[in-house]
């Protein structure tokens, strides 16, 4: 009885890390699109949600460490609720990506965007959907594709590239340009870590599941690696 118990209530807090994680989703994609409608009013409301998201993570944390002291769990037990700490910490900041690109929407004020947005939206629902699939395999403690899933950074790291270069060319092309380049730099520099937490997720994942903890390798360090040779 105090298993069944115990596993209800692992249950529910899965439950509500797939609930922060949508609403960590709803928040990246709201905060560029409201960025590329230079919709001010959808960025503050999207800046007010994220006290949402920290209360969210706060109740969470609070009922594991309820579960820790109560139930002694240990081995795969316990492996499940440490790393559901990090994970929702992770998701914490991730929701702050999001609010930070709602910020630098309000604080450009009038300005207009340097350039028309177009990887950037791709960057954010690139990631988003890289955490909604890593939520999903940490549920089911699916192992394989929280090993395969952070190569798909690679793309977001590619996307990054792109706009730097872009935004390089305005800069190049005309000084006064910098100001509203950075804005987008800046943004563009949130989605990619947003990115990068997910294979901190991942990584928790693989950890829950076989009791390894690493870092997962992408081609991205390869490629430093192979430069320092």
């Amino acid at each position: 009885m105090i298993r069944k118990t115990f596993e209800s209530d692992i249950q529910q807090v899965k439950d509500e890390v797939l609930l922060l994680g949508s609403m960590v989703e709803h928040a990246i994609i709201g905060s560029v699109d409201a960025l590329k409608k230079r919709d001010i009013k959808a960025a503050e409301k999207i800046i007010a949600e994220d006290k949402e998201i920290n209360k969210k993570r706060f109740a969470i944390e609070n009922q594991l460490m309820i579960l820790i002291a109560t139930q002694q769990p240990m081995a795969h037990d316990l492996r499940l609720l440490a790393s559901t700490m990090e994970i929702i910490s992770e998701l914490e900041r991730m929701g702050d990506y999001a609010k930070g690109i709602a910020n630098i929407n309000v604080r450009m004020g009038d300005e207009k965007l340097l350039k028309p947005l177009i990887d950037v939206p791709r960057m954010a629902q690139k990631g988003a959907d890289m955490l909604h699939r890593a939520l999903t395999a940490f549920v089911q403690e699916d192992v394989a594709t929280a090993q395969a899933l952070p190569i798909e950074d690679d793309e977001v790291d590619a996307l990054y590239n792109q706009i730097y270069r872009e935004l390089m060319i305005f800069v190049i092309e005309d000084p006064k340009n910098i100001e509203r380049a950075n804005w987008l730099l800046w943004v563009a520099h949130n989605l990619e870590r947003f990115s990068d937490r997910v294979t901190n997720i991942c990584e928790r994942t693989i950890f829950i599941a076989t009791g390894e903890f690493g870092e997962i390798k992408s081609s991205d360090d390869e490629f430093w690696k192979n430069q320092k040779k």
